[in-house]
């Protein structure tokens, strides 16, 4: 089967640049040959792991599984040695930019050999330390949204959000176990989950996504997709869900009584839905329809935090997102601005308050380095004047 012209390509850019890595560094390090062709090794060795990984799930499973483990550690190493070495390219010119400025010899040649060991040390404790940060429970983060008007009954109305978990070939049934558990101690009112909970068919996830079926609230576990769900079959997931005792909103709304005052609790599918499923295409206002003109507090489960745009002049109170995994790991952070409004955390559009979530899981290297991921506590309380 004919690889598509973009995959071709993706393929060409990873094996330039890792032979970038290598003419930068290796002729530098002031290492024996034996060591330099060992890094010339690995560095090819690296341009098969890391489409091997990305593709592991169309493995066998028997060896997919390590595939992935191999492709996906192989990827975040190279993430961080390609942004270091252009770092230190950067460093390096700006070096000689001041000897010459200053009409002084350049002489690089003690820091051209020094960051040149630097650069695959570090990349490799950003990696290691990125993949403890992944691997373990995500924390709790509480945050409080001050809301204008709330009503006296739902001052401290609690949801857990919990978003991009991301179960495939490296999260399993224990991750996701271990973060079910968390969230039923927290006893909140209401579990949002607000997309990207999978990576993959349901044939081969659902075993690791059962747990998701303890989730314990007072009023309720409510999801939404998110665009990994398209990718993964969403129809079949959506029934799976739904199997388990989830409620699905897609592009509805439930009304919550809590303490006798209403509640409207909305969700929508991703905002790229439309885009594979017409009828599927993501409608804030549309969710709405229906719900009680007197409920104070109107709340949307969105995936992505741009679909606060329609969110804003609906009519919401409150919108909880995820997504962008606020970047996971450098340089992802800063381009994730170029697509979505807001990275991480509380922000305001309007009169519209708009919650991103970091991700309660990761995607693809098993690496997070300044982003840490988190399982949401939001409290509704009254604004102060």
């Amino acid at each position: 089967m004919r690889r598509p012209p973009i995959i071709n390509r993706i393929l060409a850019i990873g094996i330039l640049v890792h032979l970038y890595i290598a003419l930068r560094l290796l002729p530098d390090a002031p290492i024996p040959q034996a060591a330099r062709w060992l890094g010339a090794l690995y560095l090819a060795l690296s341009c098969l792991l890391i489409p091997l990984g990305a593709r592991a799930r169309q493995l066998p499973p028997s060896w997919g599984r390590a595939a992935a483990w191999a492709g996906l550690l192989a990827m975040g190493f190279f993430s961080s040695l390609f942004v270091l070495t252009l770092l230190r390219d950067v460093l390096l010119f700006a070096v000689w930019a001041a000897d010459a400025l200053r009409g002084v010899p350049a002489d690089e040649t003690a820091l051209r050999g020094s960051s040149a060991l630097w650069v695959p040390v570090l990349a490799l404790l950003l990696t290691l330390v990125g993949l403890f940060n992944a691997r373990r429970r995500a924390r709790i983060v509480t945050v409080n949204v001050p809301i204008a008007g709330l009503p006296p009954a739902l001052d401290g109305f609690t949801i857990a959000q919990i978003s991009d978990i991301h179960v495939g070939p490296t999260i399993r049934r224990p991750y996701v176990e271990a973060i079910v558990a968390a969230v039923n101690r927290m006893e909140a009112d209401v579990v949002a989950i607000t997309g990207d909970v999978v990576d993959g068919p349901v044939h081969q996830l659902a075993p690791h996504a059962a747990p998701l079926g303890q989730l314990r609230a007072r009023h309720g576990v409510y999801l939404v997709t998110g665009n990994h769900e398209y990718y993964s079959g969403a129809r079949e997931w959506v029934a799976e869900f739904e199997r388990m005792g989830l409620c699905v909103l897609s592009n509805r709304h439930v009304v919550i009584a809590h303490g006798g005052t209403p509640l409207v609790l909305a969700g929508v599918t991703d905002y790229s839905a439309g885009q594979f499923d017409p009828a599927q295409r993501s409608d804030p206002r549309g969710a709405l329809l229906g719900a009680p003109p007197d409920a104070a507090v109107r709340i949307l489960l969105a995936h992505q935090p741009r679909s606060a745009f329609a969110a804003e002049p609906a009519g919401y109170t409150l919108q909880l997102s995820g997504h962008t995994h606020g970047g996971q790991f450098l340089p992802w952070n800063f381009f994730v601005r170029l697509q979505q409004p807001f990275t991480a955390g509380l922000r305001r559009l309007g009169r519209l308050w708009v919650y991103t979530s970091r991700g309660t899981g990761y995607w693809g290297p098993p690496k997070r380095v300044g982003a840490p991921s988190e399982i949401t506590r939001i409290r509704l309380v009254p604004a102060r004047l």
